[in-house]
């Protein structure tokens, strides 16, 4: 007779064998046009639709990271920041490491939604960058006038109508504008000091004119950390068995795509959903796609 440890006996147990869970990466896409507005609200990134994915995917059990899969040309300063900060919360809550993985396009908007990460990948051919501020509009004053059309606007401010597009273009209320655009321009160099630090390469009246960039030209620049795919990184972190989840979306995709998870019925619905889809085009087509 001779004596034997527990853990000999135990591994001598076929069924008691406990191997080692694989490496687990939750996956939440973020794409297309950030902020709401219109028929298509809940086709569009606010924090509101995509709250519920961030908080499922941090609060996955013995998840490695979180992953951000972005493909968005921007939109809304406001819903930007508001989606990078919980990010944030949730990272330093749940303390796990946050990767983005720039697509076609993280620009604008969407390169701010990569900020919430600890380290930034793009495909070479991604865009990235347009770290600036931009507003749009059409003036119509000369052609109401050709169609004979009196404009009559009451207000009890003299700011209130500012920028109508039916009044002829002021000089102050463009420039309260610009003084608008400076302060947002303004958070948002703020927000890449914060995230990128001393990851930035190249100074900052190159990086905060609004270009944009490739992703092999944003390593150079320091906007980003690599190029690669996010499995293939996620591999190379955590091994070759490691298992990527994607958090699902409650709306199919035939659904998101022609944007009508909110359109009403009738003639109206479907032109304000044109509209709207319109918007959208436009806001993709400023990077060629």
């Amino acid at each position: 007779m001779f004596a034997m440890s527990l853990d000999d006996l135990l591994s001598r147990v076929p069924f008691l064998k406990l191997g080692k869970p694989a490496p687990r990466v939750a996956v939440v896409r973020l794409e297309g046009v950030i902020g709401g507005g219109g028929p298509s609200f809940s086709s569009r990134l606010t924090l509101i639709t995509v709250a519920d994915r961030l908080e499922a995917a941090f609060k996955r059990r013995g998840i490695s990271a979180v992953a951000l899969a972005i493909n968005s040309p921007g939109g809304s300063p406001v819903q930007s920041a508001q989606i990078t900060r919980r990010i944030r919360a949730l990272a330093a809550e749940h303390k796990v490491p946050v990767f983005a993985f720039a697509e076609d396009v993280a620009a604008s908007g969407g390169y701010m939604l990569a900020l919430a990460a600890d380290e930034i990948f793009a495909d070479a051919a991604s865009i990235v960058g347009s770290i600036g501020v931009v507003s749009g509009g059409f003036g119509f004053p000369e052609a109401i006038a050709r169609l004979g059309v009196e404009r009559r606007l009451y207000t009890t401010g003299p700011r209130k109508a500012m920028l109508d597009p039916f009044s002829p273009e002021k000089a102050d209320d463009v420039a309260r504008l610009r003084e608008i655009q400076t302060g947002i321009h303004t958070y948002f160099k703020d927000m890449v000091r914060e995230r990128r630090g001393q990851k930035l390469k190249a100074p900052e009246d190159i990086l905060f004119t609004g270009d944009i960039w490739t992703g092999a030209e944003a390593v150079g620049l320091g906007l980003i950390d690599g190029i690669g795919d996010l499995k293939t990184v996620m591999q190379e972190r955590f091994g070759k068995d490691v298992k990527v989840h994607l958090v699902g979306e409650r709306r199919g995709l035939l659904r998101r795509r022609l944007g009508l998870a909110s359109v009403g019925g009738g003639v109206t619905g479907w032109s304000d959903a044109l509209i709207d889809s319109a918007e959208r085009r436009l806001a993709w087509a400023r990077f060629g796609l």
